[in-house]
């Protein structure tokens, strides 16, 4: 259940398009689904799409590939979304089965369905990746971006290396509401990034490189040590956590009439 729903009900008793009786069982069917169901292995949190926005996703490492199917099925049983992060060809031919709509994305590593469109938010997201072996993390935050409701523009391959490729885009860039800016290697992309634009900044770490760079922890620190102002930093190789972040600016809370 989300805010989306809620709204449906109310607004089709409104206008009398429901009786009372029909959305008071409507209501009541949805409230008994909250605020988790526990499947044994996992509790499906049904209610966190009213509390931050969207439905509980599905992490998919670690998981077998019925364990997410069950948990894939109870979430979109529920009217919610559907996203399942680093997964593979075998969970999703076991989703397949219980939700024949989803779609995998093999460069993002997802499992994702959406039956009903989500709010564009105030703007685009933009994606920004330094390399093409940076594209990974990058497509899990596209993907992420857009099944989170985000209308979502991509700029690969423009790492300082070759600065004018970056440059090139200048108009794309200062139309964006919030960048994701994608790098391993130094993690030089964010910080010039961040000295062009009066936009939030989110900087992924990916852990692209040679020895020292440690697994993309030379990133990281270059990252959380930028002179630009308006970066934010995520962990390592987190895309959907971007993504996650970008949204939340890009559809801000409304307060409530009155």
């Amino acid at each position: 259940m989300d805010q989306d729903q809620l709204r449906d009900v109310l607004e089709r008793v409104a206008r009398g398009a429901a009786s009372a009786d029909q959305g008071t069982a409507e209501l009541a069917a949805m409230l008994r689904r909250l605020p988790f169901e526990d499947l044994g292995f996992a509790r499906v949190d049904h209610h966190r799409a009213i509390r931050q926005g969207f439905p509980e996703v599905i992490f998919g490492a670690g998981k077998t590939p019925d364990q997410i199917a069950a948990i894939a099925e109870r979430i979109v049983a529920a009217g919610q979304a559907l996203l399942v992060t680093r997964t593979d060809e075998a969970a999703y031919a076991a989703v397949a089965q219980v939700v024949p709509e989803a779609q995998f994305h093999p460069a993002a590593r997802i499992i994702a369905h959406r039956a009903r469109p989500a709010p564009g938010g105030l703007g685009t997201v933009l994606i920004a990746a330094a390399g093409t072996s940076d594209l990974p993390v990058a497509e899990e935050a596209r993907v992420s971006a857009e099944v989170l409701g985000n209308p979502v523009d991509t700029l690969y391959d423009v790492g300082v290396a070759g600065l004018h490729r970056l440059l090139a885009e200048r108009e794309r860039i200062d139309r964006a509401r919030v960048i994701i800016a994608v790098a391993g290697m130094e993690g030089a992309l964010p910080s010039v990034i961040g000295g062009l634009v009066g936009v939030p900044v989110i900087a992924v770490p990916t852990s692209i490189g040679y020895g020292a760079s440690f697994g993309g922890l030379a990133a990281l620190l270059g990252m959380l040590n930028s002179c630009a102002a308006g970066v934010a930093v995520v962990n390592i190789d987190n895309g959907f956590g971007a993504a996650a972040m970008a949204s939340l600016i890009n559809h801000p809370p409304q307060a409530a009439d009155g």
